[in-house]
């Protein structure tokens, strides 16, 4: 098995009204988070604690900066 498919998915969708944006790892919604620190807890509930070996993130919506909605 390669490496891509060993590593959880994690997507992290656009921002909702309120600025919050669903984080999913595995396709399991993790939560909702309203900042990186947010993401990153995310993460390491997972068993991800080094940033350095975090898995991919793909970010919708725009990246770790973006947090309100565009309305």
């Amino acid at each position: 098995m390669d490496e891509e498919q060993t590593q959880p998915h994690v997507v992290v969708n656009p921002p909702d009204d309120e600025g919050g944006r669903t984080v999913r790892i595995d396709g399991e919604i993790s939560g909702r988070a309203f900042s990186l620190t947010d993401v990153v807890e995310f993460l390491r509930r997972a068993g991800w604690l080094d940033a350095e070996e975090w898995p991919p993130i793909e970010w919708r919506g725009g990246g770790p900066e973006v947090w309100v909605s565009g309305r």
